[in-house]
């Protein structure tokens, strides 16, 4: 596929039903144990959004493909980490995905830089999220971006053969 053609800003926009054919394409085609603690889907492949994952959770980026199309690029889901009220001030990115063919121009950082204006309207003061240890350039983009690490859970997941940490990070949404 030819490379994208982006508007400058990358456009966002929140999910809609009619996503979700793509959305959940995306989702499976950037699988990999680099970010994923799930097996790898297998068909029959289930829905993209449930109950558990409304479209109202998700962002998408659009990008314009060279042969003129404009595709969903990335998304990012953003949730709240509990359903406890006294939890209710935070949102946490649960999920970001950007194509391969979209990657390396800026669409994941125009993702979490929206993600921090659709956070602060729905009321969050602050965004966490959870990256595993050895996904070294997800780390680097949100250090770049704010995020702070707040824990580490040593070993906490067995992929590829080898024992990974639960790298806990979050950032404040002031202005």
């Amino acid at each position: 596929m030819s490379a994208p053609l982006f508007r400058s800003p990358c456009p966002v926009r929140p999910a809609v039903p009619e996503d979700e054919t793509a959305l959940g394409e995306l989702d499976r085609a950037t699988w990999s144990t680099l970010h994923a603690v799930q097996p790898r889907p297998q068909p029959p492949y289930g829905p993209f959004f449930d109950d558990r994952h409304p479209p109202r959770e998700f962002l998408v980026a659009d990008a314009v493909t060279g042969a003129g199309e404009v595709r969903p690029a990335g998304y990012i889901r953003l949730a709240r980490p509990t359903p406890l009220a006294c939890n209710a001030h935070v949102l946490q990115i649960q999920g970001l995905a950007v194509a391969d063919w979209a990657r390396r121009q800026g669409i994941a950082r125009t993702l979490l830089r929206a993600s921090f204006a659709e956070a602060r309207r729905r009321g969050a003061g602050r965004l966490t999220l959870r990256v595993l240890g050895h996904n070294t350039a997800a780390r680097a983009l949100y250090e770049a971006e704010g995020f702070a690490v707040e824990g580490v859970l040593p070993g906490e997941f067995f992929l590829g053969g080898r024992y990974v940490d639960d790298v806990l990070m979050g950032r404040p949404l002031t202005p």
